[in-house]
């Protein structure tokens, strides 16, 4: 079972249980009591623990919840809860999430950091480049949790052995402090002490900044009571911004006031900060505001109040909260991975949670963001409070239950899936070298049937079984002879499956064996063969519409007969292509049957077998199709389907090809397509899909859009090949490999309710043919991998050398940009491209891009 496990007050964290319980009924369980758990020695992580609960009060569909006894006791996969400093429970809590074998949101010492504000602004100024209220701070010692020269812009410190032993020093500080440049923009500051133990609240004094004297000896008067583990802190009081703003209704003098902006972020897919809300207090401007001081409000009506009336202005103040916001959780989240295990709570334990507070300020007559501090749970407390408020008006429900339960039951099954014994049929090439460095990032331990003996991928897995089942029409041979290894091995896999096109066949017949969950041999072979595939869809006549409307008229071709046949019933112009083709390699348009005899001709003599062209289908034989041509958008979608429910979709759009070739030329995601388009494209894969027997694992459908309507080209009953598992995990965050391994292990994958696009990608094929010789020779190669390595590319390899000649090239490569709009991505492809060589008048890549409008 998976288990997500909150310990303590449920407060904060009740509309998140609920959100879990709807997504995964019984998989989130609070623990109210230390009597409830027990910690026992990790069977897989030496000196860790793991958390074992005997009583908890699981959650259901429909806000349910029942007080369970569970027997045998429950393993928590993910552990979080009420950490917070100075909680009454946090004693407890802490206890129990310290140093256990499951991925921890977040642990006592992790929160004493996020808590002290002299710690969390060095990180937000130094390592976010973020503008902090100019800071003096002083300390006891050495201060181990900060660096020995900790240089943050703003932020000062002063480290004193007997702090009333060295008043001198302390009013020489403060004089240079206030006398500063920092300074000359502020005219008061604030003396107060800080560290994990006031969490915002200790007595703080407002002095001018002239009244050095009173300033220094308010200074003073807190070092008298400082710890090794305290600060004090002296620093500007940054005034709010203020804008000019329509009259008042009333004749009433108008108060100065100060806007507090409370951010709430959380460690998202691929441990990616992700902003989930934004709420802001208002207070006095004399004295600055705390969290829980006042009610919360919105961003947008707040910047409104205050003045800013052009909404592309709000907009462009709430992009660049988000950066700074998410900037900020990256630069904390770096730091924390500085910290030895100990330092953090134990080896799992991560800040999966925290807020971090801004201020709205005016430096040099523009709106500045200045970030104040982070916490651990104040600013989660504030927006679940806002978010309460907003549904007391019939407001919708806001985004913080499901991203943080998204996150959370995520981390859970990654946790779920460790040290889980994957047999993988097939290793595939270059293009699929991603598999092997997510294993062990996963920490799956893969045991792998290839064909290839000398398989680099030998010596990167568990286990390496040399198999040659590279004639797959014996694939119900080669299955028992898998069987057969697995046996004398003495292994037994958790699950079996294959993202290598040739092998889908035999890794289901492997399923069926060994009684794993996985789509049925029958419904893959459907879907393997092409003209089978249409042919069996063209008998679905049931639905609204049903399966049938989406297939095409094709005719199987294995002799110049067949031809003949072919062209009475299927109009021209046509495509011919491999029965069993994978890649694009051998597809043409063909304008009469002479065309389709001549193409057919050449094609049976060049590629007979898998020794002429590995991995593209051959081991299955060189027959071919004839089917209609489909005008149209070309579009990928990839399924996530489990019990024959679709649990994630993304839709991607391909640039035009080189008729009457149709090797990739170009693609872009997400999709430039209008929402209901899209919609059409799932709905359609998923019927296809379904049609023919596929009800669980991952999919990759390829169809054309026309005016009528979604018509389907083929099905892959596999993940997404090429680059589509890198861009769907950098665009949207889930991982297409991750949710195969779950699927395939009767667990069904967690995956965005509501997907949205961190960025756009626009990307080119790059063929040896055409860019080999750029590439190589004049530097082009070396000078993607660099641009790569720094993130301002995202190159795919799919071959190491070019792969095939003339009309059987497949592509060498991928390389892609990124942008906040599908037009900035592609301009800056564009450049790329033009300054490299890739474009050129015989590849224009201008034209393979203009259809991503």
């Amino acid at each position: 079972d998976m288990t997500v496990c909150i310990l303590g007050s449920p407060t904060a964290f009740l509309p998140v249980l609920l959100e879990g319980g709807t997504r995964c009924p019984g998989a989130m369980v609070l623990c109210l009591s230390p009597t409830w758990a027990s910690r026992v020695p990790s069977e897989t992580s030496p000196g860790a623990w793991s958390l074992l609960l005997s009583r908890g009060v699981s959650f259901k569909v429909g806000g349910h919840s029942a007080l369970e006894t569970f027997v045998p006791p429950r393993r928590a996969n993910y552990v979080t809860g009420t950490l917070a400093p100075g909680d009454p429970e946090g004693g407890w809590v802490g206890e129990l999430a310290r140093d256990l074998d499951c991925p921890t949101g977040g642990s006592v010492p992790l929160a004493h950091r996020l808590e002290d504000t002299l710690v969390t602004r060095w990180v937000l100024a130094a390592r976010a480049g973020l503008p902090v209220p100019p800071t003096l701070a002083f300390v006891l010692g050495a201060r181990g949790d900060l660096p020995a020269e900790p240089v943050a812009p703003g932020v000062r410190l002063v480290r004193l052995e007997d702090p009333q032993g060295q008043q001198s020093l302390v009013q020489e500080e403060v004089g240079t402090f206030l006398g500063g440049t920092a300074m000359e923009p502020y005219s008061q500051v604030v003396v107060r002490p800080a560290g994990w133990r006031w969490r915002g609240t200790g007595t703080c004094s407002t002095h001018r900044k002239e009244e050095g004297a009173a300033v220094a000896q308010a200074v003073g008067a807190q070092l008298r009571g400082l710890t090794e583990e305290d600060s004090v802190l002296l620093e500007a009081m940054v005034p709010t911004a203020r804008l000019p703003v329509p009259p008042p209704r009333s004749p009433a003098p108008r108060l100065p006031m100060a806007l507090r902006i409370c951010t709430l972020v959380c460690r998202s897919w691929g441990d990616r900060p992700q902003l989930c809300q934004v709420a802001c207090a208002v207070g006095r401007a004399e004295s600055p505001v705390r969290h829980g001081a006042a009610l919360p409000q919105g961003l947008d009506s707040s910047l409104r109040q205050w003045g800013v009336v052009a909404p592309g202005q709000r907009q462009a103040l709430a992009r660049r909260l988000r950066e700074a916001t998410e900037a900020a959780m990256a630069a904390l989240l770096a730091t924390e991975a500085e910290l030895s295990p100990q330092q953090r709570g134990g080896t799992r334990a991560h800040t999966d949670i925290l807020g971090v507070d801004f201020l709205l300020a005016c430096v040099d007559d523009a709106l500045e963001l200045v970030a104040l501090a982070a916490n651990s749970q104040r600013c989660l407390e504030t927006c679940v409070l806002a978010e309460a408020m907003g549904r007391g008006v019939g407001e919708p429900r806001g985004e913080v239950p499901r991203l943080l339960a998204e996150a959370m039951l995520h981390r859970a099954q990654c946790h779920l899936v460790e040290g889980k014994d994957i047999l993988l049929i097939g290793a595939g090439g270059v293009s699929k070298s991603f598999v092997w460095e997510a294993a062990r990032d996963y920490g799956l331990r893969i045991h792998l049937v290839e064909s290839d003996p000398e398989h680099f991928a030998a010596g990167l897995v568990q286990t390496f079984l040399p198999y040659d089942s590279r004639e797959h029409r014996r694939d119900e041979e080669h299955a028992e002879r898998v069987l057969e290894l697995l046996r004398s091995r003495g292994l037994r896999p958790d699950a079996c499956l294959s993202y290598w096109d040739d092998c889908v066949v035999l890794a289901a017949l492997v399923c069926q064996g060994l009684g794993l969950r996985g789509p049925a041999p029958a419904a893959v072979r459907v879907a393997k063969q092409k003209s089978r595939t249409h042919r069996h869809l063209q008998r679905c006549r049931r639905g609204r519409p049903p399966p049938a409307a989406f297939a095409v008229p094709c005719r199987r071709l294995q002799s110049h007969g067949d031809v003949e046949r072919a062209a009475g019933a299927v109009p021209f112009p046509a495509v011919a292509k491999l029965e069993f083709g994978a890649g694009g390699v051998g597809v043409r348009l063909v304008e009469n049957a002479g065309q389709c005899h001549a193409h057919a001709a050449r094609l049976w003599r060049d590629l007979r077998d898998d020794a002429d062209h590995p991995g593209i289908g051959l081991g299955w034989g060189n027959a071919m199709l004839l089917m209609e041509y489909v005008p149209g958008t070309e579009h990928d979608v990839d399924l996530v389907v489990f019990e024959g429910r679709l649990l994630g979709a993304w839709v991607s759009d391909n640039g035009p090809t080189r008729v009457p070739a149709f090797l990739e030329t170009a693609a872009c995601l997400p999709s430039c397509l209008p929402a209901d388009r899209q919609a059409q494209l799932v709905r359609a894969a998923l019927e296809c899909c379904r049609a023919c027997g596929l009800r669980d694992g991952v999919f990759n459908v390829e169809l054309k859009l026309g005016p009528a309507g979604p018509r389907l080209l083929e099905i892959n009953p596999r993940m997404g090949g090429f680059y589509l598992r890198d861009w769907i995990r950098e665009v949207y965050g889930p991982d297409l490999l991750l949710a195969a391994v779950l699927v395939a292990l009767g667990v069904p994958p967690v995956l965005p309710a509501r997907p949205a696009p961190r960025t756009h990608l626009a990307g080119v094929m790059c063929l040896g043919s055409e860019h080999g010789e750029t590439l190589a020779g004049g530097g082009g190669m070396e000078a993607l991998r660099e641009l790569h390595a720094r993130g301002l590319v995202r190159l795919n390899r799919l071959f190491e050398e070019p792969e095939g000649a003339g009309e059987y090239e497949e592509p060498l490569l991928s390389v892609a940009c990124a942008g906040a709009t599908l037009a900035e991505a592609c301009e800056r492809l564009l450049g790329l491209c033009q300054g490299l060589g890739i474009d050129s008048p015989r590849y224009p890549v201008e034209h393979f891009l203009s259809h991503f409008k």
